[in-house]
C-alpha cells in the first residue's frame, strides 16, 4: 500500500504532493514501483494535526482519485468522513482506510456496507491532536486486540461483510516507543483475530528515536519493521518507499518460505 498524502502538513511529505498534478505523478511512480494499492489521504493524521473541513478534503482527493482510477490504479481513501468516502468510492476508490475504526462518523459504516468495499479498522487512542499526550494502557497488546475485536464485531453488525474487513494496530497512533515495539514483536496476537493485518511503520517518529534519523532517512528502519511484521503474519504494508520495502519483503518472504519447506521436510 503506497502512501499518497495530498496535504500541506503530513509529517514526512507534507506539501510535496499538495496539488493534484504532482500527486498523480507520484501515485503513478508508486504503482510502477510495485504498489498494489494507493492510499490517498486529504487530511493529515500526524500527532498534533488539526482537522480539515469536508469541502477542503473533497477538493484535495477527488480529482486525484478520478484520474488514477481512469488509469486503472487500485485506490484506497484514507478518511474518517462518510461523505468523503462516498465521493471517493463514486470516483473509483475500492477501499476505505479509517483511522477512527468507524467511530469518527456515524454514517461511515453504512457507506462501506452499501458499497461493499473493503475497509481497514485502525486502533487510535484519542484523536490526532491529542493521541501522543501521555498514552497509557493496561497491557498494550491485549488492549489493542480487544479494541479491534470489538470494532470488527460492531462492523459486522452494521452490515459490513467480515471478509471485507482488515485490521491495523495503529503503530504511532497514541503509542510510546515501547508500545510500538511491543505491538510489532507480538503482532501474531493481532493476526490471530483472523483478519488480514495492515502494518504502518513507514518513516514514523519511533524509528527516529531509535536511529537518530530524520523522516526521509528512515527507510532502513521501515524495512526492518516490515520484515518483522511479515514474519509475524502481517499481510499489508503501508509505506512511502515502495520499491525499497517491496525488495526487502520479497527477499524475506523467499527466505521464510524456504525455512518452512525445510521444517516440513524434517
Amino acid at each position: 500500500m503506497g502512501v499518497l498524502n495530498v496535504t500541506p502538513d503530513s509529517f514526512s511529505d507534507g506539501g510535496m504532493f499538495e496539488d493534484a498534478g504532482s500527486a498523480i505523478v507520484h501515485a503513478r511512480a508508486l504503482a510502477a514501483e510495485g504498489a498494489d494499492l494507493i492510499d490517498v489521504g486529504g487530511e493529515s493524521t500526524r500527532p498534533g494535526a488539526e482537522p480539515v473541513s469536508e469541502p477542503v478534503e473533497l477538493g484535495r482527493v477527488v480529482p486525484v482519485i478520478e484520474t488514477l482510477a481512469a488509469d486503472g490504479v487500485p485506490i484506497s481513501i484514507d478518511t474518517s468522513k462518510a461523505a468523503v468516502a462516498r465521493a471517493a468510492i463514486t470516483s473509483g476508490a475500492s477501499f476505505v482506510n479509517d483511522v477512527t475504526a468507524l467511530r469518527g462518523d456515524p454514517a461511515m459504516a453504512g457507506v462501506v456496507a452499501e458499497a461493499g468495499t473493503e475497509v481497514c479498522l485502525v486502533h487510535m487512542k484519542g484523536e490526532p491532536r491529542t493521541m501522543q499526550d501521555d498514552p497509557r494502557y493496561g497491557e498494550v497488546v491485549s488492549d489493542v486486540r480487544a479494541f479491534l475485536e470489538e470494532r470488527l464485531a460492531w462492523a459486522v453488525r452494521e452490515g459490513i461483510a467480515e471478509d471485507r474487513v482488515w485490521l491495523d494496530p495503529g503503530i504511532g497512533f497514541g503509542k510510546t516507543l515501547e508500545h510500538n515495539l511491543e505491538l510489532i514483536r507480538r503482532l501474531d496476537e493481532i493476526v490471530a483475530i483472523g483478519r488480514p493485518v495492515v502494518i504502518g511503520t513507514s518513516r514514523k517518529s519511533f524509528l527516529g528515536k531509535l536511529t537518530g534519523r530524520s523522516e526521509r532517512e528512515r527507510v532502513a528502519g521501515t524495512i526492518a519493521t516490515n520484515v518483522i511484521a511479515l514474519e509475524r503474519g502481517a499481510s499489508v504494508f503501508r509505506v512511502h518507499d515502495v520499491a525499497e520495502v517491496r525488495d526487502g519483503l520479497t527477499v524475506a518472504a523467499a527466505t521464510f518460505r524456504g525455512a518452512r519447506k525445510e521444517a516440513r521436510a524434517r
